[in-house]
Order: C-alpha cells, then sequence, then structure tokens
C-alpha cells in the first residue's frame, strides 16, 4: 500500500497537455489553471511554482575559477549584480580566507575528476555576512572541450524549511489515521492515503483519474461532487459535513463519517484542486442516536404518565393510550379488550377457542381509508385461537411482526376485507401489545405502521410495553370505578320513583340525570309522597358528593323523609327531624325543599333547607322564583327552618330541582336562573316534554353534577 503523489498525478498532467498541445491555443481549466501550448506539446507555466519558491540561482565558472554566467536569482541570494560578478574569482569575492582551501579543492574534483558535489558551502554575502548556501556542482564542457563548472544554489534555511513541511506532510498523509484525498479541478482523484483506501474498499491505485461516483457509487455522489464544487468555487471549507452510507469495504453496513472540504492553492494562489479529510463517526454517531432515542422514549413515557388516565373514564383513558402511540410510535393504534373484562368481576382467558374482544379506541396518525379496517370503537369482535391478538392474551407477552408478508394479514385482520384494506394501505410492519394491569391481561394495543417505511423493532416492543403496563393500571382503575359507578346509578335509579303516581289535584313529572358524559351517580333524589285529607308531599333534595356512598345516603334520607311526612307535621318541621337524622349520619350535607299541596286550599307550604329557590310558572303570567327563606343545609344543626305559604291556581307550575340544573362553571348563577325562566315563559307544552326541554337546553353536555327535577302543575 502506498500514496501516489506527484509521480502519477504528472503523468496525468502531460496526458492533459499532450491533448492540449494539440490545438496550439490558450486553455483554461475548471480549476483556474491556465497553460499555453504550441502544436509540439511545450508548456509555459505561469509563475510561483516549486522553483519560484526555493529561488535556485545559476552560476557558471570558467576552469580558472572566474565568473562567465550569473543569474537573476544568484543577485538575490549573493547580493552581487551580474555587472559586479561577472569576470571576478568566485572564491576571492564569496568565499572567507578560512574556507578558501575547502572550496579550492571541491572545485577541482569537479573540474579534473568530473565528480558532481553536492552540499552546504558558507558563502559571504555582499553586506559582509556568511550565509549557508545550497549546491549542486557539476562540469560543463563546450564543443571546443573546455571545461566549466555550474552551481546551481538556493538558500539553505528555505530549503530546509521546505523539506521539512514535504516531509511532515509526507508523514501526516501516510500515518494519519484520518481518510485523506485530493482530487484535481476536474474532481478525479490524484492522492490517497491508505486510511481513505480502508474507508473506500478500493485500491490506491484505482483511485488515481477517476471520479468520486466511480470509487463510491453507493453514496450520494451528487451532494459529494456538489460540496467540493463549492469549495473550488467560493475558496471557503466546508467542515464536518455529515454523510451515511455504504462502500465496497463494508457493503452490508451502514456507515456515518464526517468529511471536511478545502480548496488548495498554490503559493502564487493558483487553484490546484480540492482536499478531502474523512472520520469515521458510526460508533460516536450511533450511540449519540441511541442516545437521542433513548431521551425520545424517555420523553415519549413522560409525555404518556400526563395524558393517560387523566379521568377515570373507561372509553377516554383507551383513547388517550391510543392518541400517544400514534403520535410517536405508529401510524395507526387500536385498543381492545376482552369482552369478559367488562362484564366479569374476575374475567379468565379462554385458554382454548376464539376470544371476544370489545374495540374502545382507535386512532390514527394521518387520515386513511384503512382506519375502518380496524374494529369500530363500540364493536364486539371474535377472533379465532390463531389470530395475533388471541396468542398475545394467552402467552402475554408482545408480538412483533417486522416485515408483514400477505400470509400475515390473514392474521390481523379480522376478515378478508379488512385484510385487503390494510393491504391497499400499505401495511408492512405489526405489533401488538397485552394489557397486564395486577396479573391480569385486559386486552391488547394494536400497533400499525403504514406510512413510517421503518420496521417496528425490538426496542419499540419494550416502549411499546412500558406504554401498555402504565396504561393497563388506569384502563383497570377505569374499569373498577365504571363498574362502581354503573352499581352506584343502578343502587339510586332503584331507590327513586319509577312512574309517576295518581295524585289528588297534581299532576307531577320529574327526571333524574347522572352527572356528565360518564353518567356518575351522585346523592339527589326527588319523591311524591300521598298523605291523609288528599294532600301531596313534593320532595327534591340534593346529598354532596357522587358515588355509590352518597347514593346509599340519598336512600336513608329519602327514607327517613317518607316516614317523617306520614306524620303531617309541617314543612319547618319535617325539615327539622331531616336535619337531625342527617347530622347522625356523620359528616354529610344535604339541601332539600319539602312542600306539602293542599288541593282543598288551593294552596302549598314550602320549607327550604340551603336549597335552590322553586319557580311558580303562572298559567297566565311570567315566571317567577318564589322569595322563600333560603335556611341552611341539612346536617349543620342549630338553625330553625321557615314554612311559607303559596297560592296555586288551576294550571300553575311548581319546578322543583337541584342545583346541577342551574350551575355552570362559566356563567354567574343570577343568568342561569334567568336562563330557567325564560325558557319556562315559551309557549306551554306538557309536563314530560317541558322536564326533557329544560334538561336538554340548561345543563352543558359535561355537567360536572347529577340533576333531579320535579314538576308539579295544578289541576
Amino acid at each position: 500500500m502506498q500514496i501516489w503523489p506527484v509521480a502519477a498525478a504528472a503523468k496525468r498532467w502531460r496526458a492533459w497537455c499532450g491533448d492540449l498541445g494539440k490545438g496550439g491555443r490558450v486553455a483554461s481549466t475548471s480549476d483556474g489553471l491556465r497553460a499555453v501550448a504550441d502544436p509540439g506539446g511545450v508548456i509555459t507555466s505561469e509563475p510561483g511554482g516549486l522553483m519560484d519558491v526555493l529561488g535556485v540561482a545559476a552560476v557558471v565558472l570558467d576552469a580558472r575559477g572566474r565568473i562567465v554566467l550569473w543569474s537573476p536569482q544568484a543577485e538575490q541570494i549573493f547580493g552581487w549584480t551580474a555587472e559586479e560578478a561577472l569576470g571576478r574569482e568566485a572564491a576571492g569575492m564569496m568565499v572567507a580566507e578560512e574556507h578558501l582551501d575547502i572550496v579550492l579543492s571541491l572545485f577541482e574534483k569537479v573540474m579534473t575528476g568530473g565528480e558532481a558535489w553536492a552540499g552546504v558551502f558558507p558563502i559571504r554575502h555582499k553586506d559582509g555576512s556568511t550565509r549557508p548556501v545550497e549546491f549542486r556542482n557539476v562540469r560543463l564542457q563546450d564543443e571546443r572541450g573546455d571545461f566549466f563548472a555550474l552551481g546551481l544554489a538556493t538558500d539553505e534555511t528555505t530549503l530546509r524549511d521546505l523539506e521539512r513541511d514535504v516531509a511532515l506532510t509526507v508523514g501526516l498523509v501516510s500515518h494519519s489515521p484520518i481518510g485523506l484525498a485530493v482530487l484535481d479541478g476536474d474532481l478525479n482523484y490524484v492522492l490517497v492515503n491508505p486510511v481513505m483506501e480502508e474507508i473506500t474498499g478500493v485500491p490506491a491505485a484505482e483511485h488515481l483519474g477517476r471520479p468520486v461516483r466511480d470509487v463510491v457509487p453507493m453514496l450520494d455522489t451528487d451532494a459529494i461532487e456538489a460540496d467540493m464544487r463549492q469549495v473550488l468555487t467560493s475558496g471557503e471549507p466546508l467542515l464536518d459535513r455529515i454523510r451515511s452510507g455504504r462502500t465496497a469495504a463494508d457493503p452490508d453496513v451502514d456507515h456515518t463519517w464526517s468529511v471536511s472540504y478545502y480548496r488548495l492553492d498554490d503559493p502564487s494562489g493558483r487553484v490546484i484542486g480540492v482536499a478531502i479529510s474523512v472520520v469515521d463517526i458510526s460508533d460516536q454517531f450511533r450511540a449519540a442516536s441511541e442516545a437521542a432515542e433513548a431521551r425520545r422514549r424517555l420523553a415519549v413515557i413522560a409525555n404518556a404518565s400526563v395524558r393517560i388516565g387523566t379521568t377515570l373514564d373507561l372509553e377516554r383513558t383507551a383513547r388517550e393510550l391510543a392518541d400517544v402511540v400514534v403520535t410517536d410510535l405508529a401510524d395507526v393504534a387500536a385498543v381492545d379488550v376482552l369482552d369478559s373484562v367488562l362484564r366479569e368481576d374476575d374475567p379468565a382467558v379462554p385458554s382454548h377457542g376464539p376470544a371476544r374482544f370489545r374495540a374502545l379506541a382507535v386512532a390514527s396518525s394521518y387520515h386513511m381509508e384503512a382506519v375502518g379496517a380496524a374494529d369500530p370503537a363500540g364493536e364486539i369482535a371474535s377472533y379465532a385461537a390463531h389470530r395475533l391478538v388471541t396468542q398475545a392474551t394467552r402467552t402475554r407477552r408482545p408480538i412483533l411482526v417486522a416485515r408483514v408478508l400477505p400470509g400475515d394479514l390473514r392474521r390481523i385482520a379480522r376478515d378478508p376485507e379488512s385484510a385487503a384494506a390494510w393491504e391497499e394501505a400499505g401495511l408492512h410492519s405489526y405489533l401488538i401489545v397485552p394489557l397486564i394491569a395486577r396479573g391480569q391481561v385486559l386486552g391488547v394495543l394494536d400497533l400499525a405502521r403504514t406510512r413510517n417505511p421503518n420496521p417496528f423493532t425490538e426496542d419499540d416492543a419494550v416502549l411499546a410495553g412500558e406504554l401498555a403496563a402504565r396504561a393497563a393500571v388506569c384502563i383497570d382503575n377505569a374499569r373498577w370505578y365504571q363498574r362502581q359507578r354503573h352499581a352506584a346509578v343502578a343502587l339510586q335509579r332503584h331507590l327513586l320513583p319509577q312512574r309517576p303516581p295518581q295524585l289528588a289535584g297534581l299532576e307531577v313529572a320529574y327526571r333524574y340525570q347522572p352527572a356528565g358524559t360518564a353518567q356518575e351517580a351522585g346523592g339527589d333524589w326527588f319523591d311524591t309522597i300521598r298523605l291523609a285529607g288528599g294532600k301531596t308531599a313534593l320532595v327534591v333534595g340534593d346529598v354532596m358528593g357522587h358515588g355509590i356512598n352518597a347514593a346509599a345516603t340519598m336512600g336513608q334520607l329519602r327514607t327517613v323523609t317518607r316516614t317523617l311526612a306520614r306524620l303531617d307535621l309541617d314543612p319547618s318541621e319535617i325539615l327539622h327531624h331531616l336535619d337531625e337524622a342527617t347530622h347522625e349520619l356523620e359528616e354529610i350535607i344535604a339541601t332539600c325543599v319539602y312542600a306539602v299541596y293542599d288541593p282543598h286550599r288551593a294552596q302549598c307550604r314550602i320549607s327550604l333547607a340551603g336549597h335552590p329557590p322553586p319557580v311558580l310558572a303562572h298559567a297566565h303570567r311570567p315566571p317567577v322564583l318564589l322569595d322563600l327563606p333560603a335556611g341552611v343545609p341539612l346536617g349543620v344543626g342549630g338553625v330553625p327552618f321557615t314554612t311559607t305559604t303559596v297560592d296555586l291556581e288551576p294550571g300553575d307550575r311548581l319546578v322543583l330541582y337541584t342545583d346541577g340544573l342551574v350551575e355552570s362553571r362559566g356563567h354567574h348563577l343570577e343568568e342561569r336562573l334567568r336562563a330557567l325562566l325564560d325558557l319556562l315563559t315559551q309557549p306551554r307544552i306538557p309536563l314530560q316534554d317541558t322536564c326533557d326541554r329544560l334538561l336538554s337546553a340548561l345543563p352543558p353536555p359535561d355537567h360536572p353534577d347529577d340533576i333531579a327535577l320535579l314538576i308539579a302543575e295544578a289541576c
């Protein structure tokens, strides 16, 4: 292995010059080199070459040692002009007396023996100083047979500096751990060091005279040549350009290099070519990439910790998981749970046969028709034992299909039509991860790549498993909360009246609506109680809190209220006894409105315990909020309640409700009460329809509190 420097380049140079010489013209190359050629192929170079840098002087002495020829460079080195030097004895003019014998001896050997001599000799300068000069002395003979001595001289310091620079350059190029190359103005190789040979996998001799694209065709040679031409044109180096790809040295593995480009100029400023330095940074790049990927994965996990499980709603938690992974991991994601998980307290994965899954969420990173190939949210699908989704739940292990083949689609999709849709969408990589929480398999997280060209890796499977594990706990919490919530709602609905009773002088309608879209049970209740003498007790109450405890407390207070009502006490006394009963339940607060309607007197006696005021919607006048003493909530104790009597004419309606109907985070209570009155001012419709109108118009879609509504119309 060797460096191919000037000799090989000179061969190409001579060939180029020969082509140029055929035309006998002035030519300009792309690297800025200029030359003049005649038809004989003679080249005239511009100043600034190596000989000009050295300043080589030519001096000719005759047989007696007198100077007969003196070049302009000799004047630069020795200080004497040609007029001053010609005809004088060189020894007497240029040699100190103590060196005279030595120089005469050397002169005699050259002239008589014809021996050439080379070396450094101290020469006396015209200014009287002594300077070391490098000589090359040879004997010349003219046509008459006379002998002359030709001395070629240059400044020894300049020569040694140049030799040192050349030696240093050659050493650096030869032994550098960095790949180095030089290309001419046509971007063909003229020099390659051993490391560059190892990088490209091409012998050094096969580089010379060839362009980059011929040597490393698997790299982005257009971009590399564009960089080199930019450097040739601007003269500004391009440093640390990152290039990746493969070469003949390692054709099966991608490598990464840091490449720098420098323009080469000779001492006169003439452009010679471009130098390249190449450092293989594959290990560093791979380590940096792995570190960046690790940071990205940590960021994904941190993002998931914030975004997944923001509520105890099962479907929303599943959507949050799907949304996180399609942003950072997959093009399409689906979350499916075993149907038995939603129906049983302690479900078990079937050991054989098909498994039934309920789709909870589907998400994609871009709009695509293939999303329809996934099971729609809420739909139940049965998957046979050979399907990947079934296998993942039974083995409790992720299944990675890095490269999806046509046969794999039949084990992924739910039916042939879905398989065709996935194939058309370009599904090329698939990953399914089981959702496991507290040792129980809940379902699976399906991940698909269609637009992302990279296949899933084992690292992706680990990341997906981490996300699935975190999400599974949230899904399991939501599952148990949902079951408790459903139990609370069922309990509450069981404790409330099921159908309006037949009452003397009254027609009633009522509604109960759980809190928000989550259908969360609370402590609101209503009741109508027949009393002696044809009277009717109308009750609406609100136990603070939500869930099964609030529903159970509501049931206790409703039972106590029905018991007390049959004692035919004044409404204020009823509330007093309810207050004592609530106080005994410990740390329970409730509000209540209790009214007794007497159809014989057409009167209604009403008492409030910290409850919103009822609305009296007259048959022929605008509705009004009844101005009643508000009282204090049940459970506070020690504060008396007040009863107020209100006259009811036939057709008048009394509207009782809990605060969930009129309270809203974004509006003042007064504004919401005015909205209630406005709705009751609209043309009158039947009681049942009026309940529906109020519930559809007043509460926000995600109202945070449950609502009890009771409307009674005097007949």
